[in-house]
């Protein structure tokens, strides 16, 4: 068995890896070559915690195994990110285990990637404006995979403690992109791309400020009751996501559903659109949304990517179980 570090991670699987592993997942899901398994997520009960597992296997990539870990609210002041997961990868001819990868670095790229993904396929090719609404630990690596994908001219954004936009600042000035801070509708007004990175439980844009041609990554929403869009906006966008059992149940899609805004035939898997079974953006004037719920074929992919490439640059520990 082989133990694949944190730094290991952040050593091997660059964000070119995380995007292609990761829309080579949505591509398999889609043709039925993959598929993520139950969901458990649970509240603690100490710490204010979220813990959970997701799983799956990628037949495709021969990829099986688990992502275990949560959400601790309380890391930041610890000096700890307040995501933690581990990613256990088993053999899928034996049942084996195979490897322990850390997740957390994993879990930021794999995330980010799916946005990128979407942004690739989605957005309208003239995108210049990027919006951001939220400055948490993610958004960095939201805002570096996203510039990636289209010749954006500047980065506007919004958080809700505004003293924490310094990091996406920063970033942006390395990437050599003018940014402002500015207030949510303002930036639904102006940006051609927008990517929702936060931990809301209400709607932080209103779908009356949304202009056409709009392309919304929606990755904040992984768990019932949380929220960050309008659910009309469901009703006004064409809707794509990583998984329809996920959007519907624990993603952002899971308001509109319930209050019948949305059906499961109103949303489209990313997937279809990679595999050209489904056209995506069809006009420039569409508002395209993609709920972006995280899915355990997401962990594994890059996950494995990380167990191969340790494995030949002699960077994986083995040990003896």
């Amino acid at each position: 068995m082989f133990v694949v570090s944190e730094e290991v991670c952040r050593k091997v699987v660059s964000r070119a890896d995380a995007f292609d592993a990761v829309q080579a997942v949505f591509a398999a899901m889609a043709r039925g070559d993959a598929r993520n398994f139950p969901v458990v997520r649970e509240a603690l009960g100490h710490a204010d915690a979220l813990y959970g597992f997701k799983s799956g296997f990628d037949r495709a990539g021969l990829a099986l195994g688990v992502k275990s870990g949560g959400y601790w609210p309380g890391n930041a002041q610890k000096g700890l990110t307040n995501h933690q997961s581990t990613v256990f990868l088993f053999d899928p001819d034996t049942g084996q285990l195979q490897a322990l990868v850390g997740g957390n670095y994993l879990t930021a790229i794999r995330t980010a990637a799916a946005s990128a993904v979407s942004i690739a396929h989605l957005a309208r090719k003239d995108a210049r404006v990027l919006g951001m609404i939220g400055a948490g630990h993610q958004a960095q690596f939201q805002l570096r995979a996203a510039a990636e994908q289209r010749q954006f001219e500047k980065v506007i954004a919004w958080n809700l403690h505004p003293e924490k936009l310094s990091i996406l600042e920063a970033v942006a000035t390395e990437l050599g992109l003018p940014f402002e801070a500015v207030g949510r509708q303002q930036l639904a007004e102006q940006a051609d791309t927008i990517i929702t990175i936060t931990s809301a439980h209400e709607a932080l844009l209103d779908s009356g400020w949304i202009r056409p041609g709009t392309h919304i990554a929606c990755m904040g929403t992984d768990t019932a009751g949380k929220q960050e869009l309008d659910p009309q906006l469901f009703s006004d966008a064409s809707v794509f996501t990583d998984e329809l059992a996920q959007s519907i149940t624990i993603g952002e899609a899971q308001h509109a559903f319930k209050a019948g805004q949305l059906q499961e035939a109103d949303i489209t898997a990313l997937g279809a659109v990679i595999n050209g079974d489904h056209p995506g953006r069809v006009t420039d004037d569409e508002i395209t949304v993609f709920d972006g719920t995280g899915v355990g074929l997401q962990d594994l992919a890059v996950a494995a990517v990380a167990l191969r490439v340790a494995c030949e640059e002699g960077d994986a520990k083995e040990i003896a179980l």
